[in-house]
């Protein structure tokens, strides 16, 4: 027997409850100037609670090629991946509308 969401009363297996929290978050996007006159970009504003920010860190270290981590509630990615990474969010189903570019 599947195991029920005690928020949305559906199986766990639909996976609703993330896809309608990734229409809620408000994302910021900056780039950070480091040493050396390094760039790299940082999303900040994803819930942890309600979304697996290791594993969207992973996959946007995959799509981009780069380095990267995940710490504080930021993922920090290693160069100017600005535009590209709110493509990749919008692709992974977040609001456009909720994501802001700095």
């Amino acid at each position: 027997m599947p195991e029920i969401d005690p928020i949305t009363g559906l199986p766990k297996e639909l996976g609703v409850w993330e896809s309608i929290t990734k229409e809620t978050q408000t994302i910021n996007i900056k780039r950070v100037k480091k040493k050396f006159g390094k760039i790299s970009t940082v999303v900040e504003g994803i819930n942890k609670k309600e979304i697996n920010i290791k594993e969207l860190g992973k996959k946007l270290k995959s799509k981009f090629a780069c380095g990267g981590t995940v710490k504080d509630n930021k993922i920090e990615l290693q160069g100017d991946h600005a535009h590209q990474v709110k493509e990749e969010l919008i692709k992974l189903g977040f609001n456009p509308d909720s994501i802001m570019i700095k």
